[in-house]
């Protein structure tokens, strides 16, 4: 019998789990592009895009708290093989959708796979992968919803129906959730793909196996919850900036529709691209460092962005947020060990998904009704207080429980 040695045993596991990560993105672009014609077909009102965004976060909440209560029982490989499977039959539905009810049936079933899928990636990756690759899997992120609305666009200029862009998609989920199946083995082990000291402050081999955790010892740690709550508020800081930017630099600092639609992609375009240098400069620093800066630069970006200043500091601050706040969610997510313990780390980052989705949904709504009611200029103001809430929570989590039990 033939024995494959560790790294590359890990290697295609580590391109799936940058295929998992483009996958999560992908419907995000397809719906925007592809929205319009939905609408048009089935004779419904703007706002009832709403309606989907709304189910799609029930779906991903849940699944994703689930998740990080059920790898221990399934297994990361069926976890992620299954819930990529939902999401292809989830696009599935939306292809053949009749009506408005279907394709909001459709996207429970979307987040429920999805949110699955994210925490199921999250905490495999924060025990197997370091730095540089977490920081490179979340960057995918950003690819598959760039690529998202280059498919739909494709789709219809070539004159086809909008189902046919989610088909196709659906089609590629269920490929990738077969070559989940094929690698089901490898995915039980969850030792560190780095060779010993590659990285310093690298995720720990596999701890000695002690017992089975019961939930409530997981939820009983302050740590777990401080760190929900700090996914929360990065997730709101990171949506909130990009949802109501282009309001506050048309309607607040004089900008044309065309110069503030640049501003608002060339934030969106710096997370990625800090994702992508921000990997190597945690590798070689350490993710602490790193972790700390970024949230200091993300409310240096924000105090940019509140100044009653010419739009091009405005703009500037819009690129110091994004580029600062690149790495702190997959390096949160790495770190997650650190803070609660190897035994409770699954159920933690499962958390921390589900808190994710939850803060990135109601937060910027939340800001939104504040700057509807007051003034645009609220918002700078706003990302600069959860800047700093985030680094205090960030603090709680990680100073006064550390370590939390020896495992």
């Amino acid at each position: 019998m033939t024995t494959t040695s560790p790294r590359s045993a890990r290697l295609p596991l580590l391109v799936l789990a940058y295929l998992g990560f483009v996958s999560l993105g992908l419907p995000d672009g397809l719906l925007g592009v592809g929205w319009p014609s939905i609408r048009a077909e089935f004779a419904v009102p703007t706002e009832s895009v709403g309606l989907l965004l709304l189910s799609g976060t029930v779906g991903y909440l849940i699944s994703s708290v689930v998740a990080g209560f059920s790898i221990a029982r399934l297994g990361v490989g069926w976890l992620l093989a299954g819930s990529t499977a939902l999401a292809a039959l989830a696009l599935s539905g939306y292809a053949g959708s009749a009506g408005l009810p279907l394709m909001i049936g459709s996207a429970l079933l979307l987040g429920l796979g999805s949110g699955a899928v994210d925490a199921g990636l999250n905490a495999y990756a924060a025990g197997a992968f370091g730095a540089r690759h977490m920081n490179w899997m979340h960057a995918c992120f950003g690819l598959g919803v760039a690529l998202g609305p280059l498919i739909m666009t494709s789709v219809l200029t070539a004159g086809l129906a909008w189902r046919w862009g989610y088909g196709a998609v659906a089609i590629g989920q269920a490929v990738l959730a077969l070559a989940f199946v094929l690698t089901v083995r490898i995915w039980a082990d969850r030792g560190p793909a780095e060779p010993p000291g590659a990285e310093a402050e690298g995720p720990a081999g596999p701890a000695p196996v002690v017992g089975p955790v019961r939930i409530r010892e997981t939820l009983a740690l302050p740590a777990v919850w401080f760190g929900a709550l700090a996914f929360a508020v990065y997730v709101a800081v990171e949506v909130a900036a990009g949802l109501w930017a282009f309001l506050l630099l048309t309607e607040e600092r004089g900008l044309s529709a065309t110069a503030a639609g640049l501003c608002v992609s060339l934030y969106w375009g710096s997370l990625f691209v800090g994702r992508v240098v921000q990997g190597l400069v945690a590798e070689r620093l350490g993710t602490r460092p790193v972790l700390v800066g970024s949230m200091l630069g993300m409310a240096l970006g924000s105090l940019l962005i509140a100044l009653p200043a010419p739009a091009w500091v405005t703009v500037l601050g819009l690129g110091v947020l994004g580029f600062a706040a690149a790495p702190v969610f997959p390096l949160l997510t790495l770190t997650t060990v650190d803070r609660v313990g190897r035994r409770h780390t699954d159920r933690a980052i499962g958390l921390q998904v589900g808190a994710s989705g939850l803060g990135g949904a109601l937060i910027p709504a939340g800001i939104g009704v504040l700057i509807s009611q007051l003034s645009l200029a609220l918002l700078g103001p706003a990302l600069l207080v959860l800047s700093v809430l985030m680094l205090g929570l960030y603090w709680a989590s990680e100073r006064p429980f550390r370590p939390v039990r020896p495992d």
